[in-house]
């Protein structure tokens, strides 16, 4: 019996990079949650966040589009918000495990694959 979480043939994980990285820069960001380097961490994740949503977009599967503009506005560096302490906390490490399940569901036919059947 196949496992449940082997990629679908034909499928591809366009999402799963940049996800990996914008949860590796939350998680190594929170040591500078309340440094001058803070601003750093929100360009990336800010980035990243569209970046997936654009993925998430492309594959139609706009609840994940919701949730990584979400994540955007809250990471912007254009207009910040003063989040701190505990909640800030929280924050990263929810919006790190969000990255890593939004890369690992989002996907896509490949170009010229034929479709799996379901």
């Amino acid at each position: 019996m196949a496992s449940s979480s082997a990629p679908l043939p034909g499928r591809q994980r366009n999402a799963l990079i940049p996800g990996v990285i914008a949860a590796t820069a939350l998680v190594a960001g929170i040591p500078l949650i309340a440094s001058e380097f803070a601003i750093t961490i929100c360009f990336i994740v800010a980035i990243l966040a569209l970046i997936v949503a654009w993925f998430a977009a492309q594959a139609r599967q706009w609840w994940w589009t919701v949730v990584m503009v979400a994540i955007a506005v809250l990471w912007n560096p254009v207009y910040p918000f003063a989040f701190s302490g505990v909640f800030w906390l929280v924050a990263h490490i929810v919006a790190a495990a969000v990255f890593v399940v939004a890369g690992v569901l989002i996907s896509t036919p490949r170009d010229g694959a034929p479709t799996a059947r379901r």
